[in-house]
């Protein structure tokens, strides 16, 4: 397999480290606007010929059009921000190649009820073009990170396996990780992250359909396995809740995050100063976006590997029943920054949500996984894609958390 990995930032490089000792790569382009950043990769894989670099312009479709001919590339990987998603997933069509990303092209608010009613959803782009890409005979695979990805994998597998009713999917998504020297440090894009955390989550409901609700809200207390404990956690708009009843039948589908009070003071305030706005002002003759401001402000999530301790936890929490009796059952993944910096010399959250692309190119390079069109996880078979967790480092595990009726 071929591939043109647009974005070498610190999931694009947990992609490329993990893919390297895959025998079925023959090549990964290295592709991203910071070319120094490529190279600094590329010597972290020991300057392996397999791994070539390349400036990439991601706003610019007619580029990586060219990128991907000149490399004759079998499959386009998209891991940059989601700001930049329609014209990698529309330059994936015009070449001919397989797209996958790890998020899907982004929302819009609704323009006058953006609490209640939804805007722009979450990949509408792309599931618009889905006849299109199945009329030609492509396949896009989106959302195929950690959450979404793997959080889909295990409720199409709770389906298929687990329930013979779902009545709710919930991924859950908590952490006891901790960066030294850094009052306030995200371990991922904060770019990606303020987009996700202050737009109207969205729920699912079978007799409802999408809606959205207020940021933050209906907080509930989830226990992570792993020793990580009892966390708060709150809606945030997520890729979830926009597959999983496309393939998978449930009455509810959730998402709710673990920010706690800090993170969350910290994005409110970037709202009510306006920090958060993607759109490009004047600022004494320069024109700039307030969030790549912020983003240029604080470290790198790439970088923070050394500094990081504890571990994280992706899961999709399932309620419904089994042989006519009531079932809830978490499953999930936990990543321990320190294992995952001993065996990819990549931090815990990156590395957590580059595995499933990688598992995804095997299982397309393998004839496993096939299709076309515009397809989640959750439209493939799910036990080979489990069964290679381990292999790949990150074993998953089934928490029962049924409660005893008296």
């Amino acid at each position: 397999m071929k591939v043109l990995l647009v974005g070498v930032g610190g999931v694009g490089e947990a992609i490329a480290a993990i893919a390297k000792p895959r025998k079925w790569i023959e090549q990964i382009v290295l592709a991203d606007y910071n070319l120094n950043r490529c190279k600094e990769v590329q010597k972290k894989l020991g300057d392996d010929e397999r791994f070539p670099v390349e400036f990439i312009d991601a706003s610019n479709q007619g580029m990586i059009e060219e990128l991907a001919e000149k490399y004759k590339v079998n499959l386009i990987m998209n891991a940059v921000d989601p700001v930049f998603n329609q014209q990698i997933f529309d330059a994936a069509y015009n070449v001919g190649a397989t797209y996958v990303d790890m998020a899907m092209t982004l929302s819009t608010p609704h323009a006058t009820d953006p609490f209640n009613q939804c805007g722009v959803k979450l990949g509408d782009y792309q599931f618009e073009k889905a006849a299109d890409w199945e009329r030609k005979g492509l396949l896009a695979i989106v959302g195929i990170g950690v959450e979404p990805g793997m959080a889909d994998v295990f409720a199409r597998y709770a389906q298929d396996h687990l329930f013979d009713e779902i009545e709710e999917l919930g991924i859950r998504d908590g952490a006891n990780l901790e960066i030294k020297g850094y009052e306030f440090a995200p371990n991922f894009s904060i770019w990606t992250t303020i987009e996700e955390c202050l737009n109207p989550p969205v729920i699912w409901e079978k007799d409802r359909g999408w809606f959205t609700t207020a940021p933050f809200s209906e907080p509930e207390t989830f226990e992570f396995p792993a020793g990580i404990g009892k966390i708060e956690v709150v809606n945030v708009e997520h890729e979830e809740v926009l597959l999983m009843p496309r393939w998978v039948k449930t009455k509810r589908a959730t998402f709710k995050y673990g920010l706690g009070d800090q993170f969350i003071g910290v994005l409110k305030t970037l709202h009510m100063l306006g920090l958060d706005n993607k759109e490009k002002i004047n600022v004494k003759g320069v024109q700039v976006a307030p969030r790549d401001v912020v983003a240029a402000c604080l470290p790198d999530p790439a970088h923070l590997g050394n500094q990081m301790s504890g571990k994280t936890c992706a899961g999709t929490w399932v309620k419904g029943t089994k042989d006519g009796r009531q079932r809830e059952v978490y499953l999930y993944q936990v990543a321990d920054n320190d294992e995952c910096m001993k065996m990819w010399g990549c931090q815990a959250v990156v590395a957590q949500t580059a595995f499933s692309a990688v598992i995804a190119m095997d299982l397309l390079e393998h004839g496993v996984w096939k299709g076309t069109g515009v397809l989640g996880p959750e439209a493939f078979p799910p036990d080979p894609f489990m069964e290679k967790m381990a292999d790949y480092g990150f074993p998953y595990g089934i928490k029962e958390m049924t409660k005893e009726v008296a």
